[in-house]
């Protein structure tokens, strides 16, 4: 999740503003709502000849190149309505929400981790809304009162150069990363600036058992002693896995598809047989929202099949619908199960930040024999 520059800030307003008066077009079949109100509709979008202009402020930790999907299509079956988009990252989100607590300046926000959208709902931040397609998200993926519903899934994986290392040879599994034969095979991205990488780590700890931290510790030690580099950032990352000094590493599966896919670099990627970390990336309807129905509309929109389909195939997203059809999605979606590790998520976000503290402190860099 990226914040763009001023200068695609500056085209998405010149797309989004000056929108011309038409009436809002009822949504059309997919499980989307015709009024916003989540009732279900089957009709087709017809658009009317009149309206009034309407406007939805979206806080957005989502990248540009997920704008240059969803924005202008929701405009396309929307016109009257001006998206005026503002990004930044998803704690700085969650602070300024908080801090506009009693007069709301944003409707709806788009890209948020569990751990933040659970905190604002706790805080009484976002408001309950149970869209037409609650019942397609797994209740893992959504909060119990409504409040937040994850959109996309960024399993956590063992990526692996495969000009190097052909997939069997990779580790199969977490445990498999401590075998001393990959000793200084491994290279991964500076732990604590890395949403990825506390998650990856904590979960490790806490698979050991989150009441005795000092087993996972242990745990992190080995890994310590076969890793040979903790880079500064991901392009960093890329550089040595290409140049092979180090062939393994830990990372989000769609970044390694994208970088597979789109950028051409030579990784591959092993789904541990155990289970992955799986972050939710999600969105909510922030409480007090002055465009509430607006808001609903596109909470709709962008959950709608057609949208989660092209978003899986043009950019690797891991819809958490399940009733996508396979039809719809890239083949390298069809046959893979994203078996979740068992985690609490709760005691995970309770426990990270001195767990990570521990582990810089005690751990990184000092396991060497």
């Amino acid at each position: 999740m990226k914040t763009s520059n001023s200068t695609w800030k500056k085209w998405l307003r010149g797309v989004f503003a000056g929108s011309l008066a038409l009436t809002v077009a009822a949504c059309s079949g997919g499980g989307q709502a015709d009024s916003g109100t989540g009732s279900q509709s089957g009709e087709q979008a017809q658009p009317a000849s009149s309206g009034e202009k309407q406007k939805l402020v979206v806080y957005t930790a989502r990248d540009k190149n997920i704008f240059e999907i969803v924005l202008p299509k929701f405009k396309e079956k929307y016109p009257n309505i001006e998206v005026e988009p503002m990004e930044m990252g998803a704690q700085q989100i969650l602070e300024r929400v908080r801090a506009e607590k009693a007069n709301p300046q944003a409707d709806f926000w788009w890209g948020g981790t569990q751990s933040a959208l659970s905190t604002a709902a706790e805080e009484g931040l976002l408001e309950p809304y149970k869209p037409t397609f609650a019942d397609k998200i797994p209740d893992l993926y959504k909060d119990p009162q409504d409040r937040w519903y994850g959109e996309m899934l960024l399993p956590e994986v063992i990526m692996f150069n495969s000009q190097a290392l052909k997939k069997e040879e990779a580790p199969q599994d977490w445990d498999d990363l401590l075998d001393p034969k990959y000793k200084d095979k491994i290279v991964i991205r500076n732990v604590l600036p890395s949403g990825t990488m506390r998650t990856i780590y904590a979960a490790m700890i806490y698979r050991q058992g989150p009441d005795t931290p000092e087993k996972g510790y242990e745990w992190l030690k080995k890994l310590d002693a076969n890793t040979k580099e903790y880079t500064q950032d991901p392009t960093q990352l890329y550089l040595k896995l290409d140049r092979q000094e180090g062939v393994i590493s830990l990372w989000n599966l769609q970044d390694v598809l994208i970088q597979s896919k789109q950028n051409n670099h030579p990784y591959d990627f092993v789904y541990p047989k155990s289970g992955a970390p799986i972050l939710v990336d999600g969105v909510g309807i922030i409480k007090g929202a002055k465009n509430m129905d607006v808001a609903k509309k596109f909470y709709e929109f962008l959950f709608s099949p057609e949208i989660a389909a092209q978003l899986a195939k043009e950019r690797y997203q891991f819809p958490s619908r399940t009733d996508i059809s396979k039809d719809e999605l890239p083949d390298f979606m069809k046959n893979l199960e994203l078996k979740p590790l068992e985690l609490d998520w709760n005691v995970m976000a309770a426990k990270e930040k001195e767990w990570m503290q521990y582990w810089d402190e005690n751990i990184k860099g000092k396991s060497k024999k």
